[in-house]
């Protein structure tokens, strides 16, 4: 199996980069040193906005023309879901807790959020008022997840280690489906987001963000 072919590599504009998601022409990242959002421009790699979150950063996605942000509070590390409008910041009355108070890695298509629980080897399928629908079983560790070219759903897998990582395909519209590896990820890969041409990801222990086709 080739591997993943990295287009760009930068350094992050915060250390320990986690969640990564693309809106409106720009990446946003969220950092587990600062617990702080940024806004990347992709082009001039300049930061055009940062914001304090209400705790660790764990997972984004765009949704609704705004960010669902999975976030850590407190000394427990609960989990909880936040809505995020780029400008206007975060909506404290947004705040949801996930279910069983875990979650990390978090995908979006048009109608639901797919929220990743390694814990629970399983992605809970969500409607748009963060309401369960549906588990999905997850056979693999997982890395991140998220939608490439057509809609087409996809996982980094690996091991219980989370070595040996591979970008998969990963049908988040099935009950219980493979993980079919198409490309290896030969560095510690941290989250999965797609840009409309490439994918983005965290190599979160190296301080760096990385962009790669498979």
């Amino acid at each position: 199996m080739q591997n993943v072919t990295e287009v760009l590599r930068r350094a992050s504009p915060a250390a320990r980069p986690q969640p990564l998601a693309h809106l409106d022409g720009r990446l946003w990242m969220g950092s587990w040193d600062t617990d702080r959002l940024y806004a990347i421009d992709p082009q001039t790699w300049s930061v055009t906005d940062e914001v304090a979150a209400p705790g660790k950063p764990y997972g984004i996605a765009a949704f609704g023309g705004a960010l669902r942000v999975v976030v850590s509070v407190g000394d427990d590390d609960d989990r909880f879901l936040y809505r995020f409008v780029p400008g206007s910041g975060f909506d404290s009355a947004s705040k949801t807790p996930c279910p069983d108070f875990t979650g990390s890695h978090l995908a979006a298509d048009d109608t639901e959020l797919y929220l990743c629980q390694q814990g629970k080897h399983r992605v809970l399928a969500l409607d748009a008022a963060e309401r369960e629908l549906r588990e999905i079983a997850l056979p693999t560790r997982c890395a991140g997840i998220g939608f490439g070219t057509g809609g087409r759903s996809f996982i980094i897998s690996g091991d219980e280690e989370l070595e040996n990582l591979a970008l998969a395909t990963f049908d988040l519209r099935a009950t219980a489906p493979a993980a079919t590896a198409v490309a290896a990820i030969p560095f510690d890969a941290r989250c999965l987001a797609f840009d409309g041409e490439r994918w983005w990801t965290s190599d979160r222990e190296a301080n760096e963000i990385v962009a790669f086709t498979a």
